[in-house]
C-alpha cells in the first residue's frame, strides 16, 4: 500500500502500471477499494486494458458502480465486453435499470444475449449464477481435434479442467477432463473417452442445493441443464464458495434476531442498520409481555418467598441456552440437508435423552451450591432444581421440534433459533417455577 501510494503521489504512472500489472487481480481490487473516489479513477485508468476487466470483477458493488458512473459508455462497454458472463450478470442485477438499459445497448450483441439469458432466471438459482463460458466438444471429434477446439475458445472459457460433450441438439452426453484428453492417443474418440455418468444441475435448482452437489462429488464446476436435458451453463466452485458465504452470513443474521442485509458491516449506516434490527427486537419486546404477566399472576407467591425471585434469572438464562443449543443443532442440519421432518421422532427421542442428561447434572451441580453458597433450605433448593431439570428438558424438545415443523411449513427455519425460542423458554420456565413453587412450599 505505501508503495503503491508513493508512487501515484510523485506521479509515476509507468511504474504504478508495471506494478499493478505484476499483482493479483483480487489484491490490486483491494488496494484500489483503500483510496477515494479520485485516487481509484487514476488507478484503475492506468491497469492495462487486459486486466482491467478481471480487477472490476473484484471490486464491491459499491466500487463499481462508482467507476461506471465516472466513465463514459464505450469505456463501461469494454469492460463488461471482457467479463465473465456470470459476473456481469450479477453486476447488472444490483444497478438501477436505466443505467442497465443503457450499458446493455451498449455492450457487444454476444455479450448482451448471454447477459439476458442469465437475468431471466430466477434469483438464487443455478441458471443465475452459472457461466456461459465452457467448453463443448462433439463426441466424433479426435483428441487432435479437441485440442484445436480447446486451443480455440478455452481463452474464453471460465475453466479448462473439465470439457463437456453435446450431441447436435446440444444435450449433455459426458464429461471429459482435459488431462484425460492430453494423455490419449491424437486418433482416440472423444466419444470413446468420455464418463456418460454425468453429475449435473436443473436451471431452477436453489443455489444452496448446487453448492451441495459440488461439496458431496468434490468437482470443481458442475454443468446445468435445462428441462430438456441440453447443457446452458456451469456452475464454478469460485461461485459456490461465494454463495456458502453469503448463505450463512444470512443465517447468522436471522438467528441472531436481524433481518439480512447484502452490505459489510462497515458500509452500513446507522439508520440502516436500526432497521433491520428493530422489527426483531419490537416483536421480542412483546413476546417478553407474557413474562411479566406470568410474573405478575404469582406475585403473592414471590411476597411469601421473596429469595424465589433471585433464581428466576438463572432458570430463564439456562431453559433459554438450553433451547438455542439444540435448534442452532438442527438448523445446521437442515441447512447440510442432514435431517429432515421424516428423523422428527428420532431427533426428540435423542434430545430427550440428552436433555435429562444435561438436566440432571445441572440440578446436582446447582443442588450442592444452593445449600453451600447460597445458603438455602432443602425444599427451595429442590424446588429450584426441579424446574432446572424439566425446563431444560422442555427447552430441548422445543428447540428442536420448532425448526423442523417450521421447516415443513415451508417457512425459513433460522427465524425461530435462538432469540425466539429463548421467549418462548422463558415464560415456559416461570410457569414451570411457580408450580413447583406452589406445590412443594404450599405459598
Amino acid at each position: 500500500m505505501e508503495e503503491i501510494k508513493e508512487l501515484l503521489e510523485t506521479r509515476q504512472y509507468t511504474s504504478l502500471r508495471q506494478r499493478l500489472s505484476e499483482m493479483n487481480d483480487a489484491d490490486v481490487a483491494q488496494i484500489l477499494e483503500a483510496f477515494d473516489r479520485e485516487d481509484l479513477m487514476k488507478m484503475f485508468r492506468i491497469l492495462p486494458k487486459d486486466t482491467m476487466a478481471d480487477v472490476f470483477a473484484y471490486l464491491d458493488t459499491e466500487h463499481q458502480q462508482m467507476i461506471i458512473s465516472s466513465m463514459s459508455a464505450k469505456d463501461t462497454a469494454d469492460i463488461i465486453n471482457n467479463m465473465m458472463a456470470d459476473d456481469a450478470a450479477d453486476l447488472f442485477e444490483e444497478m438501477p435499470a436505466n443505467i442497465v438499459k443503457k450499458l446493455l445497448a451498449a455492450v457487444d450483441p454476444n455479450v448482451r444475449n448471454d447477459i439476458n439469458h442469465l437475468l431471466r432466471y430466477p434469483e438464487d438459482s443455478a441458471g443465475s449464477i452459472m457461466t456461459v463460458e465452457y467448453v463443448d466438444l462433439k463426441e466424433n471429434l479426435t483428441v487432435a481435434d479437441a485440442l484445436e477446439r480447446i486451443r480455440k475458445v478455452g481463452m474464453d472459457s471460465e475453466t479448462l479442467n473439465t470439457c463437456y460433450v453435446l450431441n447436435p441438439s446440444r444435450k449433455l452426453l459426458g464429461v471429459i477432463t482435459l488431462r484425460r484428453i492430453l494423455l490419449s492417443p491424437p486418433d482416440a474418440l472423444i466419444g470413446d473417452l468420455m464418463h456418460e455418468n454425468v453429475i449435473f444441475v436443473n436451471t431452477t435448482t436453489d443455489q444452496e442445493e448446487v453448492a451441495r452437489v459440488i461439496q458431496k462429488y468434490d468437482l470443481v464446476a458442475v454443468p446445468v441443464v435445462d428441462n430438456e436435458d441440453r447443457l446452458v451453463g456451469i456452475v464454478t466452485v469460485d461461485d459456490i464458495v461465494d454463495i456458502l458465504q453469503a448463505e450463512a452470513t444470512e443465517d447468522i443474521e436471522k438467528m441472531a434476531a436481524i433481518v439480512p442485509t447484502d452490505k459489510p458491516y462497515m458500509k452500513t449506516g446507522v439508520f440502516e442498520t436500526w432497521k433491520k434490527r428493530i422489527p426483531w427486537l419490537l416483536l421480542l419486546m412483546v413476546s417478553s409481555t407474557f413474562t411479566g404477566l406470568i410474573i405478575g399472576k404469582f406475585e403473592d407467591a414471590l411476597s411469601a418467598c421473596v429469595v424465589l425471585t433471585t433464581f428466576i434469572p438463572m432458570l430463564t438464562d439456562t431453559g433459554g441456552n438450553a433451547g438455542g443449543q439444540a435448534s442452532v443443532t438442527i438448523i445446521r442440519g437442515i441447512s447440510l440437508d442432514e435431517i429432515s421432518f421424516k428423523d422428527l421422532f428420532k431427533v426428540v427421542w435423542k434430545e430427550m435423552r440428552v436433555a435429562m442428561v444435561c438436566g440432571i447434572t445441572l440440578a446436582v451441580c446447582n443442588f450442592g451450591k444452593l445449600l453451600v453458597v447460597d445458603r438455602v433450605g432443602i425444599t427451595i433448593a429442590t424446588v429450584v432444581c426441579l424446574t432446572l431439570v424439566v425446563t431444560v428438558f422442555f427447552s430441548k424438545i422445543i428447540g428442536c421440534t420448532l425448526p423442523l415443523i417450521v421447516k415443513k411449513l415451508g417457512f425459513d427455519p433460522t427465524v425461530v433459533a435462538s432469540p425466539f425460542i429463548t421467549t418462548i423458554v422463558d415464560a415456559l420456565s416461570l410457569i414451570i417455577y411457580f408450580t413447583f413453587a406452589t406445590s412443594i412450599l404450599h405459598i
